[in-house]
């Protein structure tokens, strides 16, 4: 699943392609892509044409558009459901295992797995919702009010992320030191921190030399803060390399892949040699997934939460 740096790299791309346009026609080619929109793909098409698109916003693995209503055709201002010109409506993305957001010019042939296409009203290149294993969707939300920021009501409960103005790195470390679990169970807990999986959590661990399974109550604070400063370093650094590619699954609007792969210490580097110290990577079982340490720089501690 695509996690914060790959996200975050479509919602920029999305946003320049985006932002601005107004929606003249949705087709939606596989039901399955907007389940979550229970008035059914007739009505989710209905209701999108004529709303222009303000912003592309994203919190942890989730983005969204955010949408003006219906607006004048004659007109170029756009008109907001809130006081204040705020929209009150989002269409509101997750991209599950192999949801593609891609930006491609009218004629082009379409994708296999091409779900939803959105065509816009000055007939430039056209949004296109593309999902292979189609375990990913897109659906309408009220936008609310939390804490300042405004969020799609099924991610009301996400908690900020670490390049998110919002994040307050102090009081992160207080609820994760108030834990009983292990720190990566803890990293991947999306009510306390979001936007982090599998391979950042892993990378972010080895560069502050903490394993997976360090019981999160045994934590100071230096380490706690050190852990989050990784976290953050590991997420900057993926982000400028357009995130990490392992497939065709993961590209960025364009279609390009990312190549932070090239960079990964641990993640999926079992057998090979640690960067930092020679000793060679393991790799353990955790959550029906696969964790990755270096034995010598991260070694298991005694009273592991597994």
């Amino acid at each position: 699943m695509p996690e914060l740096p790959e996200v975050e790299t479509i919602r920029r791309g999305v946003a320049e392609h985006a932002a601005g346009r107004t929606v003249a026609e949705v087709e939606v080619l596989h039901p399955r892509a907007v389940r979550r929109h229970v008035p059914g793909p007739r009505d989710f098409e209905a209701r999108l044409v004529g709303r222009s698109v303000w912003s592309a916003q994203r919190r942890g693995k989730y983005l969204w558009l955010e949408l003006g209503e219906p607006a004048d055709t004659q007109s170029t201002e756009f008109v907001g459901t809130a006081g204040g010109g705020v929209p009150g409506e989002a269409l509101l993305t997750h991209l599950g295992m192999s949801g593609q957001l891609k930006v491609q010019p009218e004629g082009a042939p379409d994708e296999k797995h091409l779900r939803v296409r959105f065509r816009f009203t000055d007939g430039g290149p056209q949004l296109r919702f593309v999902d292979q294993r189609t375990f990913g969707g897109l659906s309408l939300a009220e936008l609310v009010d939390v804490d300042g920021v405004a969020l799609p009501t099924p991610v009301a409960h996400i908690a900020p992320d670490p390049v998110e103005k919002v994040f307050d790195a102090e009081a992160v470390v207080a609820r994760l030191r108030s834990r009983r679990t292990g720190i990566k169970r803890a990293l991947l807990d999306q009510s306390l921190i979001s936007g982090i999986g599998n391979i950042y959590a892993d990378e972010a661990l080895w560069r502050a030399k903490l394993h997976w399974a360090r019981p999160t109550e045994t934590l100071t604070r230096p380490a706690a803060r050190r852990l989050l400063a990784a976290v953050r370093e590991v997420l900057d650094e993926a982000l400028a390399a357009g995130g990490t590619s392992f497939d065709a699954l993961y590209v960025n609007v364009n279609g390009e892949s990312g190549y932070f792969d090239r960079s990964l210490a641990v993640y999926g580097q079992a057998g090979r040699p640690c960067p930092r110290c020679g000793a060679l990577v393991r790799r353990d079982s955790f959550m029906n997934r696969s964790s990755y340490t270096c034995p010598v720089c991260q070694p298991k501690p005694r009273n592991a939460h597994y």
